[in-house]
């Protein structure tokens, strides 16, 4: 199997698996978390060119799960993100990772936002090294073990 496939085969299954718990997952730290991860990933590569920042959009507005919560405030959280990053991105990881943090208390919230980071991460085809680097990071920082989701 290509590459290409796996990777899409992937966030696949974490999509899948995500509305799966949609009902277990209405907490404001899954809601920071989650917007904190789509902005992690968003920047993984210390750019955010306006596709991507349309392809989070999107997801934010069509997602199953995400629609437990008002779009635009989803979308505020995502920018808020996506502004620390941009201003300083080594320092702005930082807050950030405090915000996926917030989900590290109940590990299916915990998990969810890893998943989110992989559906972002393979929105475009291409769930690349600095994506999933960032998303390994954000497992450490909920104490989950990367390789549970071939990180």
């Amino acid at each position: 199997m290509a590459l290409w496939d796996r990777i899409k085969d992937s966030a696949t299954q974490m999509q899948t698996q995500l509305v799966a718990k949609k009902n277990d997952l209405k907490s404001g730290a899954f809601r920071d978390a989650s917007m904190a991860m789509c902005a992690l990933v968003a920047a993984a590569d210390g750019t955010i060119d306006p596709a991507e920042r349309q392809r989070v959009a999107q997801l934010i507005a069509t997602n199953e799960v995400l629609q437990n919560f008002p779009t635009d405030d989803l979308r505020r959280r995502f920018e808020e993100n996506l502004n620390k990053l941009t201003t300083d991105f080594a320092f702005g990881k930082v807050s950030v990772l405090q915000e996926v943090a917030k989900a590290k208390k109940k590990p299916a919230e915990a998990r969810a936002v890893i998943q989110i980071g992989i559906v972002i991460g393979g929105a475009d085809g291409d769930f690349d090294k600095t994506e999933q680097a960032v998303v390994r990071e954000a497992c450490y920082t909920l104490d989950l073990p990367p390789h549970e989701f071939d990180l």
